[in-house]
């Protein structure tokens, strides 16, 4: 997190120094754009913010929102560009439990294509219908959380 736990030597902050090189697609202000490197599908992009942020709701929300905005115009581009994109994921591993393995807030903006064998798997636990009373509680304990921000 920013200022206590923030590792200012992650390899995004190396990037955002121009201490390691990168392909770089976009930049202004307050995000840069860069190919990834062991890309899902070529194109494969990562949209990062400068400032030091692990997870999303560390940024403000005029942040994350321009992050989104530059991955949907850089969207466009590989709907053109990319060797193969007939649609595009937009993801975000937002903590270590969720798969995050860089700690530096960054969107991922993937090309896909039919047939490309990447997914979203699930694990039999995952995606179980649940009942109205659980799904109210749940309801609930985020909407009291909500109301105390």
């Amino acid at each position: 997190m920013p200022g206590s736990s923030y590792d200012n030597d992650n390899i995004f902050a190396k990037i955002l120094r121009g201490e390691i090189p990168s392909h770089r697609l976009y930049e202004d202000d307050k995000c840069l754009a860069i190919l990834d490197i062991f890309p899902v599908n070529l194109g494969h992009l990562l949209v990062i913010p400068k400032a030091k942020a692990q997870l999303v709701s560390e940024l403000a929300p005029d942040l994350a929102a321009h992050l989104m905005a530059v991955g949907a115009r850089l969207s466009k581009a590989l709907r053109q560009a990319a060797p193969r994109c007939e649609g595009v994921n937009f993801w975000i591993s937002d903590g270590a439990a969720a798969g995050k393995e860089v700690p530096h807030v960054h969107l991922h903006v993937i090309p896909r294509f039919a047939g490309d064998g990447f997914g979203w798997k699930c694990g039999p636990g995952n995606r179980v219908p649940q009942e109205a009373p659980v799904l109210a509680s749940v309801a609930q304990a985020i909407q009291t959380v909500l109301g105390k921000a």
